[in-house]
C-alpha cells in the first residue's frame, strides 16, 4: 500500500451533520464492541474541534463495558488546567464525566509540564500500546489533523517520537502537543470526520494528493473518510 495513495482511502458520504453523527456512533460502538469481545479491551485515540462533540454526548447513553475502554487524546493544546478550549475538557464534560471508564484509562496529555516535557511523557504513555483499536481525526482549513500544520514537524518519518511539541501553531495557542503521524498511522482503524463548507479546499486538495498533514496518516488497514456529500463537488482553484 503507497502512503498517501487516493486507493488506500474509503470516502463514504453523508447528507449532513446529524447524519453525520449517526453513523460515526455506530461506527464507534462496532469497533468497540469487535475489540473487546476479541482482545477484551478498546483502546480509543479522541480527536479535538467541533466535530465529534455530540457523538461524545450520545456515547453517554450507549450500552458497553466501560471498564474496557481506554482514551486517549491525538493532540491537546499547552493550557491551564480546567480550561474550556482544552481537548479533553471538552471531552469531559461531553462524554467522559459521565460514564464509568476508569480514570487511570484515560491518559489526558499533561500540558501543564509544557510543551516539550508533556510530549516526552506522552511518549512514554504511548509505548505501551501496540496499536490502536480506533483514531478519530478531523481535518482542518488548511489541511491539518491533530496538531500536525503545513510547514511543521509532522513526525511521519520511521523513528518519529509518538509525541512532538509544538511551538510555532498558526493557530492560537501557539505550544501543543501532537501524536506524530507515524503513531496516529500505528491503529487498526483511522476514522475521519469532515463537514462544514470550510472544509471543501482541504477536500479537494486532499482528493487531488497534496502533500497536506492529514494525508501523512496512513495505517495498512487504510483511512476510512466520513464526510458531506457536498464536500466532494468540483472545486477550481
Amino acid at each position: 500500500m503507497v502512503p498517501g495513495d487516493l486507493e488506500s482511502y474509503r470516502w463514504r458520504t453523508v447528507a449532513n451533520q446529524l447524519e453525520l453523527n449517526r453513523v460515526a456512533l455506530k461506527l464507534i460502538l462496532d469497533r468497540a464492541m469487535k475489540s473487546i469481545r476479541k482482545r477484551g479491551e478498546f483502546h480509543f485515540v479522541l480527536s479535538g474541534g467541533n466535530t465529534p462533540y455530540t457523538v461524545y454526548q450520545q456515547l453517554r447513553s450507549i450500552r458497553t463495558n466501560w471498564s474496557a475502554w481506554h482514551i486517549y487524546f491525538s493532540d491537546e493544546r499547552c493550557l491551564l488546567y480546567g480550561n474550556q478550549d482544552l481537548n479533553s475538557e471538552m471531552a469531559r464534560e461531553a462524554w467522559l464525566d459521565h460514564v464509568a471508564i476508569p480514570k487511570i484509562q484515560q491518559h489526558i496529555i499533561p500540558v501543564e509540564l509544557g510543551a516539550r516535557l508533556a510530549a516526552d511523557e506522552y511518549s512514554n504513555t504511548l509505548q505501551f500500546v501496540k496499536e490502536f483499536d480506533l483514531t478519530l481525526l478531523g481535518l482542518g482549513e488548511d489541511g491539518h489533523t491533530a496538531s500536525l500544520f503545513p510547514g511543521l514537524e509532522w513526525g511521519s518519518l520511521p523513528g518519529s517520537p509518538d509525541a512532538l511539541a509544538v511551538f510555532s501553531s498558526p493557530k492560537s495557542p501557539r505550544h501543543r502537543v501532537s501524536m506524530s503521524a507515524m503513531r496516529l498511522s500505528r491503529s487498526r482503524q483511522v476514522l475521519f470526520l469532515v463537514s462544514g463548507k470550510s472544509k471543501h479546499l482541504a477536500v479537494t486538495k486532499w482528493r487531488k494528493g497534496f502533500n497536506i498533514p492529514a494525508k501523512a496518516i496512513m495505517p495498512v488497514a487504510g483511512v476510512d473518510v466520513l464526510l458531506e456529500s457536498s464536500l466532494l463537488a468540483p472545486l477550481s482553484f
